[in-house]
């Protein structure tokens, strides 16, 4: 399996842009074969028709697509990219390019608030629908990081990863609705599951609440969450829930234990064990390492 990896060059942002189909897209090899890379990709279809394979898993391609690619996804393409993608950008990145040289809160990329939407691409490919308004901004903020690209200009760098990190919060916005896009991909169960779930996070619910909702047994629908998305019901609330606890550090002067409460868990103790284990940080500790809000 050809492993694609990400070609730093000194005095160059460590980002890598691409226009399609013009560019070569770094998400598919000179072959159109099996392969996989070893960095992050968002590759976005302004017009597309056509398939993409991603861990085994069929995609249809449309157009307002955006993939959300994690490194070791195994994509391959059934027909030569042109044929997929008619109008398009794709760009990949290390994921220590978001934050560099960070410790602690944030020494795995998976729990970063704006790789979100990749880290769920570890357990199952994310395909993201951006709205027919809001595209050409989409289109806008690819070519505007093209252009700092190009352009070398002094602070290229710090000016290309602003506008990645744009993109990146564009997507983590997208990717905050769940439910719709589980329910615009034909899944009207999962996309019940997680409207309970985001609507009753902030309570002390459990699996059983959850099953009695969408009228299932808790050992029935723990199944169909599981095969369908990798992840158990439990886990999807406990990873709602400290999206919310993330949010309300980042941006409050709340004191853990009010932040504790307000996502659910009246334990302040197993609160801060929860996401000690989550983070490799306390609440506190992941406070004082963000950068302050601006």
């Amino acid at each position: 399996m050809p492993v694609m990896g990400f070609g730093h060059v000194p005095g160059n942002a460590p980002v890598s842009v691409a226009r399609l189909p013009r560019g070569m897209p770094v998400v598919a090899s000179a072959a159109g074969g099996a392969h996989t890379h070893e960095f992050l990709v968002l590759c976005y279809a302004h017009l597309a028709d056509g398939t993409v394979l991603i861990d085994g898993r069929t995609w249809t391609v449309t157009d307002g697509d955006l993939f959300v690619i994690a490194p070791g996804q195994v994509v391959s393409l059934g027909d030569p990219f042109e044929r997929v993608v008619t109008d398009g950008w794709a760009v990949g990145f290390p994921a220590d390019v978001v934050r560099p040289g960070t410790r602690g809160a944030y020494s795995s990329w998976r729990t970063h608030p704006l790789l979100l939407p990749f880290a769920r691409g570890t357990d199952r490919a994310q395909r993201l629908r951006i709205p027919p308004a809001e595209r050409a901004a989409w289109v806008e903020r690819f070519a505007s990081l093209d252009a700092e690209l190009r352009a070398r200009r002094d602070g290229h760098q710090e000016a290309a990863l602003a506008h990645l990190t744009l993109l990146l919060v564009a997507a983590a916005r997208l990717s905050t609705g769940v439910a719709d896009q589980l329910r615009s991909s034909d899944e009207p169960l999962l996309a019940a599951v997680f409207d309970v779930i985001e609507r009753r996070y902030h309570e002390p619910i459990s699996l059983a609440d959850v099953a009695a909702e969408v009228a299932l047994t808790a050992g029935h629908l723990t199944t169909v969450v599981r095969r369908k998305t990798g992840q158990t019901v439990q886990q999807w609330i406990a990873q709602r829930r400290m999206q919310q606890a993330r949010l309300l550090l980042a941006e409050t002067d709340l004191t853990v234990s009010a932040i504790s409460r307000r996502v659910g868990y009246p334990d302040v103790s197993y609160f801060i064990k929860r996401f000690r284990a989550d983070h490799g940080s306390t609440p506190t500790r992941w406070r004082d390492a963000a950068p302050p809000a601006a």
